[in-house]
């Protein structure tokens, strides 16, 4: 494992994307890739009470076919941010750490954002606060080139891939969820659902789902 890592931009990102943001000291994220959809860009998955559940943002299409990730907008479209903050409540009202996270979680699903990029960055940022997880996260001036340097993982996490094949550094750790009695185990599922089951252990899943980390022992 490399001490920098390259990482595209995740709406809610899976726990296998936060794990990468346990393991590196330094975390670039990527600006000037091609947006595509059907990724973890403006996607996450979340443990319904029927199983996996998938929550896309609707984004505006520009009059480049290939628009970087930086020029995306999000639409207003379908009225998505209500139907989002439903689901979210559906999901996990009744997890041990909802109603701790629910009041500051809602304000992003209150305000309109316009560009996806800040959307997912911000989200980001108080996801890692709430958990104590503490990253250098770099944003990209340019398009990195792959590097011998880093670790790219822009593509290797993505919902039509499977971790244990892009990624053998991660190794979910299972932990409590609200349906697991009826669904078993869902892993990788976004950050939220770790998040609200577990809240401040969140950091030793993490950790425990990370192999060959160099901030194991902290």
């Amino acid at each position: 494992m490399k001490k920098e890592v390259i990482l595209g931009s995740a709406y809610l990102g899976p726990v296998e994307y936060y794990t990468k943001l346990f393991a590196y000291d330094t975390v670039r994220v990527e600006r000037y890739d091609h947006y595509m959809k059907q990724t973890y860009r403006n996607r996450c998955v979340i443990a319904s009470a029927d199983g996996p559940l998938a929550l896309t943002i609707p984004t505006e299409k520009g009059d480049d076919a290939k628009c970087l990730m930086k020029d995306i907008r999000i639409s207003d479209h379908g009225n998505w941010r209500h139907v989002h903050w439903n689901a979210f409540v559906a999901a996990y009202r009744h997890s041990p750490f909802f109603d701790y996270y629910a009041d500051e979680f809602h304000r992003f699903f209150e305000e309109r954002y316009t560009w996806l990029y800040d959307f997912n960055a911000e989200l980001c940022s108080w996801v890692c606060e709430q958990i104590d997880l503490q990253p250098r996260i770099i944003p990209t001036d340019d398009y990195l080139p792959v590097s011998e340097t880093a670790d790219d993982f822009r593509e290797r996490i993505h919902p039509k891939r499977l971790p244990q094949e892009a990624d053998p550094d991660f190794v979910p750790k299972a932990y409590y969820q609200v349906f697991d009695a009826r669904l078993g185990f869902l892993p990788n599922l976004s950050i939220v659902d770790l998040l609200f089951n577990m809240g401040p252990e969140s950091l030793l899943v993490l950790r425990d789902s990370t192999v060959g980390s160099s901030q194991s022992s902290r």
